[in-house]
């Protein structure tokens, strides 16, 4: 039993949204069905597939870098030095104080981190 492979092109492939979004389920079934010639999906694991898939186009993972990132250093330089202020201070309200403080700077970088 001779199988003919057919040339398949990304577009041809009528996705929805980008591979990255899509689950592990919908990458084996779409490798499964249109993508035959990638072998061994079910014991992969999301990010092997999605290589996999990339591999077999030809497309080429652009680093993004956050715009946010002097930004992000900038508030990283903050807390540490609040961290070492916390540790020298006595006055329990005082520590509170700055632990709350620490504790907001680390949720907006972790915020602006994400806004890409």
């Amino acid at each position: 039993m001779s199988e003919v492979v057919k040339e398949i092109s990304f577009d041809e492939l009528g996705l929805t949204k980008p591979l990255e979004k899509m689950t592990t389920k919908e990458l084996r079934a779409l490798c499964i069905e249109k993508l035959t010639m990638i072998t061994g999906v079910s014991g992969m694991e999301k990010d092997a597939i999605v290589q996999a898939i990339k591999d077999v186009f030809g497309i080429e993972e652009e680093q993004q870098v956050s715009p946010y990132k002097k930004q992000i250093a900038e508030i990283k330089r903050q807390i540490r030095a609040m961290r070492v202020e916390k540790e020298a201070m006595t006055d329990r309200n005082q520590r509170d104080y700055l632990r709350r403080k620490i504790n907001k700077l680390k949720k907006r970088t972790r915020k602006l981190a994400r806004a890409i």
